[in-house]
């Protein structure tokens, strides 16, 4: 009987693979534990997230970094990234400019995937490639000067050098593990990409993405108590974005050639949004970012960047929301139960044991943090016992990774890759956790 459904199988794999998927899914949803309070909570808590989420990181976050990777895969030149960020440019060069211009984002892990997605796709190597990736959400000079501050210098003085050191040395190891696949990728990217007449220069097109950054980052300056001058800017952060989007608007005017009448009307409907809904500035964020796309839609010199924007949206976002669900139901919100009691992370991460700081790195590794939220759970989680050697490698693979992060990288560089990257900021984060934990 096995061989003949060996053999059926054989004839019939796309039918038998449905049917096992079908299968499991009537098993998954006939055992269900529907109705027991922890599972309802669970699902509750899932959706509080997503909910969550939704509102303050896919308008004010995602939208504008879908529309700077499109950017990335249109208006910067393939010659150039090749030159500083390709698979055979100098390694110094190449991971020292990933790791600075990712340093300067100061975004969450989620945040950085478009952005990531974008110089992937244009030629840059995979090292430099997944040392951006890295140092994107880790290396936030902020984040570490709040760690410094709430859970005391040490710790935040090794965030932030271990977090450099990592963006490096992950960088490093994932160009020599795959040096030969990436030579093959350096010789086949390499043809055809010298700059065009109609490419902008230098200058021009630095300007164009460090305003549409800057906007990123103001837009989404979050509020840290115990810091004047971070708080001074936090005040004045919707009031700096306009000023940046009223250049940004210049300056498709002055080099794009846009025209001033469509953009002065999505700017009145961006300001009447603002006037109609003032304590809601998703609406007035989303009529900008949505006005400006219509424009370059309109325009056929500029309607590849919103094909481009489109083709991130449609391939990052819905993996992002399915992770965030998935990570809600598992673990919760800070301070709400999930599946996974919070009291079994508490004991199992209480002291510097390596079995300690290796579940550190692992649920840090899957748990959802958005910019600076890390630092008063794991306040928290010290506060409840836990050990400082598990409370670094939480906040070197925490913010770096997450359950909807791996899910996107996996589309971009393949499941191999994905879990290469992923093992080597758990391996490293362990690895520097128990050092700091029982030697420092």
């Amino acid at each position: 009987m096995f061989n003949s459904l060996r053999a059926l199988y054989r004839d019939n794999p796309r039918e038998g693979r449905l049917l096992a998927f079908i299968l499991v899914g009537f098993l998954a949803i006939y055992f269900i534990p529907a109705g027991t309070s922890r599972f309802d909570n669970a699902v509750l808590e899932a959706v509080r997230l997503t909910n969550w989420y939704a509102r303050e990181h896919v308008i004010l976050c995602l939208l504008p970094a879908f529309v700077i990777a499109g950017a990335m895969a249109v208006y910067i030149s393939q010659g150039s990234v090749m030159r500083f960020l390709g698979p055979t440019a100098s390694r110094p060069i190449a991971l020292g400019v990933a790791s600075v211009s990712g340093t300067l984002l100061a975004v969450c892990s989620c945040t950085v995937l478009p952005l990531f997605g974008g110089i992937y796709r244009r030629g840059a190597g995979l090292g430099p490639a997944m040392a951006f990736l890295y140092s994107g959400p880790a290396i936030n000079i902020m984040a570490i000067v709040v760690t410094a501050k709430v859970l005391g210098a040490e710790i935040g003085i090794a965030r932030g050098v271990g977090a450099i050191v990592f963006a490096v040395v992950i960088g490093l190891l994932m160009h020599l593990i795959y040096r030969r696949e990436e030579g093959d990728r350096a010789k086949t990217s390499a043809r055809g990409f010298e700059a065009g007449d109609d490419e902008k220069p230098v200058s021009i097109t630095v300007m164009f993405f460090a305003l549409m950054i800057g906007v990123l980052v103001f837009a989404n300056w979050a509020a840290v108590d115990g810091s004047p001058a971070w708080m001074a800017v936090f005040h004045v952060k919707w009031i700096i974005t306009a000023v940046l989007a009223a250049g940004f608007g210049g300056l498709l005017i002055w080099q794009w050639n846009w025209s001033i009448r469509p953009l002065a009307i999505v700017a009145l409907a961006v300001v009447l949004a603002t006037v109609v809904a003032p304590n809601a500035p998703q609406l007035a964020f989303s009529v900008g970012i949505g006005g400006i796309m219509m424009i370059a839609l309109s325009r056929p010199e500029d309607r590849e960047w919103v094909v481009q924007s489109w083709d991130f949206t449609k391939q990052i976002l819905p993996l992002l929301v399915i992770g965030v669900f998935v990570a809600g139901l598992l673990l919760g919100r800070p301070d709400h139960e999930g599946l996974i009691p919070s009291r079994w992370v508490t004991a199992a991460v209480g002291d510097n044991t390596l079995t300690s700081t290796i579940l550190a790195s692992v649920l840090g590794a899957f748990m959802y943090f958005s910019t600076l939220t890390e630092v008063p759970i794991v306040d928290a989680l010290m506060g409840a016992g836990m050990g400082k050697g598990p409370a670094l490698a939480l906040l070197l693979a925490g913010p770096a990774l997450s359950l909807p992060n791996m899910l996107v990288i996996r589309t971009v560089i393949g499941t191999e890759k994905t879990l290469v990257y992923c093992a080597l900021v758990v391996v490293m984060a362990t690895f520097s956790g128990f050092v700091y934990g029982n030697y420092v």
